[in-house]
């Protein structure tokens, strides 16, 4: 794995620097952290999902196994 030390960190800024401009920097900053956000506020939500599917079936899954004992 390659250590990256600061003269390479800055050696690739300035590259991203002459790519996007000066101008543009903030706006992909914004959009990427929207993205990033975005990403994780979907990752949450899918388990909270999972988890409401699992106690549904918990809870359906009850009364069968209460019959079946009675």
């Amino acid at each position: 794995m390659p250590n990256l030390g600061a003269q390479e960190l800055i050696i690739i800024a300035l590259i991203i620097l002459l790519l996007f401009g000066a101008s543009r920097l903030p706006k992909l900053g914004k959009s990427m952290g929207q993205s990033i956000r975005g990403f994780k506020q979907g990752l949450n939500e899918e388990v909270a999902d999972d988890d409401i599917v699992d106690t549904k079936r918990d809870a359906a899954a009850e009364p069968e196994d209460q019959s079946k004992a009675s």
